[in-house]
């Protein structure tokens, strides 16, 4: 073992992903010492070189070549190419890493790029790349490893057209055809980005709906408009085995079907990136798929190592993951935790269009036998969406039908992620504030995509009457 050096910090944080970097910055302005281990060549974890940032960089390079139908031939396939849609992502990712390694400068938040493992539950080793050790005694410890793409040990993830959702992205071109395995968030997303290319898609569901956590209503109208635009839907179907070809590969489902595409894209599952961290010596035990369990203040088995983001499963959000940063980094700080809210975060589904929501679905609702009302704004009827020439899509408001509190917000079409903060806002204020009136009573500029509030509100007030 050469150069070991030993150092000491209040909290070491585990990853600079969104977990990690809100852990960071909300630990060293509670007045601890903090550092950061990152394992990747720079910070930013894989939301920022593999996932959320050139996933979505991508998307919207893509609408902006829809919306240039100079460079869409007749075929259905674009001129430009897919590495050329590519470019803007490597822009961002760029911009992302030196404005999120100012914060750590600024904050005085030292980083050692290296793998970490747990030595002992107040001690974590930094094995660098050049072979060097620091050995960091610490206080508490905060894991934000994330997860990386399941990989079944069947699948030859070597071959040059399979991929995953880390490795997608390094197609050389942009292929004919393609077959999805797995029609979760990532699955969806991909499968509307590659449609919008032209590529003839399989999506393969093992459930009997696509992402059937959504609202009901939500789900079906995705899985419609996903099938308008040629994307064929395999619900209910299972895996079997992988034929792998120069030019193609060829995936056999038990039901006996046999789909034929140029790349497979397999994005079943994710496993938490906890291998490597040493666990063992700690009580901490991951289950089968490496996430790591957490009480209700991010606190694993070791009270003073507490685990944030993807690693602890779901919802496994970007957002979701810095604000359990920064609630864990309180928690550790000082107990205190009542201002950072954990409850009713939304989703953000960047399929085409978007879906968000937020608080509970029609189902949630009936099964606990909560009398509710629904009330509906079509984008078709909304000045600003025929403007924009974006038609499809709804807002949904759920709202108790005695004190008109909103209960949950579902919005489907473009800015979807986008609008559901205005009721997410709503509903986060004491009652009677968190009511149906405040959108029947407040005044929305014109024409403007957050106006569907009112118009929902006013349909579903209609439904008492």
């Amino acid at each position: 073992m050469q150069n070991e050096a030993t150092r000491k910090f209040d909290v070491v944080v585990i990853g600079t992903g969104p977990g990690g970097e809100g852990a960071s910055m909300e630990a060293t302005k509670r007045g601890l010492t903090v550092c950061a281990v990152e394992r990747m060549a720079e910070i930013g974890g894989a939301c920022t070189h593999l996932g959320t940032i050139p996933s979505k960089s991508l998307r919207t390079a893509i609408y902006r070549l829809m919306d240039n139908s100079a460079l869409i031939p007749r075929s259905g396939q674009p001129e430009v190419s897919f590495k050329d849609l590519r470019r803007n992502a490597q822009t961002v990712i760029s911009q992302q890493v030196r404005m999120r390694g100012g914060f750590y400068e600024r904050n005085e938040v030292e980083v050692f790029g290296g793998q970490a493992s747990l030595l002992s539950p107040h001690e974590v080793q930094v094995e660098h790349e050049d072979g060097s050790i620091t050995i960091v005694q610490t206080r508490f410890i905060v894991i934000a490893t994330g997860s990386r793409p399941y990989r079944p040990p069947e699948i030859n993830f070597a071959h040059p057209r399979v991929f995953d959702s880390d490795t997608i992205l390094n197609l050389p071109e942009t292929p004919r055809s393609m077959t999805i395995y797995g029609a979760g968030v990532i699955g969806c997303e991909y499968a509307s980005m590659f449609r919008n290319l032209g590529v003839k898609l399989n999506l393969v569901n093992t459930r009997p709906r696509v992402l059937e956590f959504l609202d009901d209503e939500i789900c079906d109208a995705l899985s419609y408009h996903m099938r308008d635009t040629g994307i064929r839907i395999r619900n209910d179907e299972t895996f079997d085995h992988l034929e792998t070809h120069d030019d193609h590969v060829v995936m056999h489902l038990k039901s006996g079907k046999a789909l034929k595409s140029d790349v497979l894209l397999w994005a079943n599952g994710r496993t938490g990136n906890t291998d490597q961290l040493g666990l063992q010596n700690t009580s901490i035990q991951p289950n089968h798929r490496g996430q790591i369990p957490v009480n209700e203040h991010l606190q694993t088995s070791e009270e003073h190592i507490y685990a944030v983001g993807d690693v602890i499963g779901v919802p496994a959000l970007a957002s979701a993951a810095y604000i359990q940063g920064r609630y864990a980094a309180s928690h550790l700080a000082e107990g205190e935790t009542e201002q950072l809210r954990l409850r009713d975060i939304p989703s953000g589904i960047y399929t085409s269009p978007e879906i968000s929501s937020v608080g509970r679905t029609e189902k949630e609702l009936t099964e606990a036998c909560i009398p509710y009302e629904v009330g509906h704004s079509m984008f078709k009827n909304l000045a600003r969406a025929q403007i924009m020439g974006r038609p499809i899509g709804m807002l949904k408001l759920l709202f108790h039908r005695e004190t008109l509190e909103i209960l949950g917000v579902h919005c489907f079409g473009v800015n979807a992620s986008e609008i559901v903060h205005i009721g997410q806002a709503i509903m986060a204020q004491p009652a009677p504030q968190n009511s149906l009136m405040y959108f029947i009573n407040t005044t929305f500029n014109y024409p403007t995509m957050a106006e569907a509030y009112r118009v929902a509100a006013l349909n579903g007030y209609n439904r008492l009457m």
